[in-house]
């Protein structure tokens, strides 16, 4: 099975929580440079040097928080009926050659 259309959802994100999320896990857990991941993910090198300031304040800030800064908690019939629109939008894109249009 080929996957490279769903790995592109993750490789490629667009949603603006999705891409901070993204570029954050490349500097924290990847541990890659923040000008690299400023550069892939179509942040300032200041922006994302900012964006990592606030995560850091954040956590620190929220060291017993269970909730996350990035993803928001649904009802699950909100949740589901939201997911199956996205996914029927994203799987009607996804064929789609060009890249996806990054924010900058």
């Amino acid at each position: 099975m080929d996957d490279a259309a769903y790995r592109a959802y993750f490789e490629r994100p667009t949603h603006t929580y999705h891409r901070r999320y993204e570029a954050l896990r490349a500097v924290f857990i990847d541990r890659r440079s923040q000008k690299d991941v400023a550069q892939e993910f179509g942040f300032t090198y200041d922006s994302l040097r900012q964006l990592v300031s606030e995560f850091r304040q954040y956590c620190d800030a929220h060291e017993k928080q269970v909730e996350s800064p990035f993803f928001e908690t649904l009802p699950l019939d909100v949740l589901q009926s939201t997911t199956t629109k996205l996914a029927n939008q994203w799987l009607r894109t996804a064929g789609s050659s060009s890249s996806p249009q990054v924010n900058r």
